[in-house]
């Protein structure tokens, strides 16, 4: 076992024991990455804050759920507790515009990728924030996360199609949007 997993599984034991200093080692070691997954759900600053202190208040009180199951183990469930935050603040404030998600909308044919080499990484990440909230939540999850359709439908209770149908959207309209950055 390297040094990372060893460092990880004893963090783990560390913060279940209430070490105050394994709170702020955690926090030196993976808030920036956890922030970055919040933001890739919940767009507006504020809220994202909220949602990222919830988040971590329910991995301090959930870390005796945790168990070691090897390097990167401790921040995969971590960011798995990030994205269920993020996904029941979205259900509880964003109710509309998630019930759309399921509605019948015909197929769309999928566009061609356009070419994203000279695409910053933050200007791909402001164009996915700009996504409408279904959209984004479908995309992260599917290319984020490596959640399947169906469990994509089971996480927002909505059809296998409807995720399958949203996610094609939202890649068609990034298609839109680096074309429109490439041609500046």
């Amino acid at each position: 076992m390297n040094n990372i997993g060893n460092t990880e599984e004893s963090l783990a034991k560390r913060l279940r024991n209430g070490d105050n200093g394994a709170m702020r080692e955690f926090y030196s070691l993976y808030a920036g990455y956890l922030t970055g997954v919040c933001s890739r759900y919940v767009t507006d600053a504020d809220d994202m804050k909220d949602v990222f202190q919830e988040s971590l208040i329910h991995i301090i009180t959930h870390i005796v759920d945790f168990s070691y199951r090897g390097d990167g183990s401790l921040r995969a469930w971590a960011t798995k507790i990030v994205v269920n935050e993020s996904l029941r603040f979205l259900r509880n404030t964003k109710r509309n515009e998630l019930m759309l998600l399921d509605r019948e909308v015909p197929d769309v044919p999928e566009e061609d990728d356009p070419p994203i080499s000279d695409v910053p990484p933050d200007v791909i990440h402001s164009m996915v924030s700009q996504l409408p909230t279904g959209y984004r939540m479908v995309f992260n999850l599917y290319v984020f996360e490596n959640k399947s359709h169906r469990e994509i439908a089971a996480l927002l209770g909505i059809k296998e199609k409807s995720s399958a149908s949203q996610l094609c959207r939202a890649k068609n309209l990034l298609a839109k949007m680096i074309r429109q950055y490439n041609d500046k």
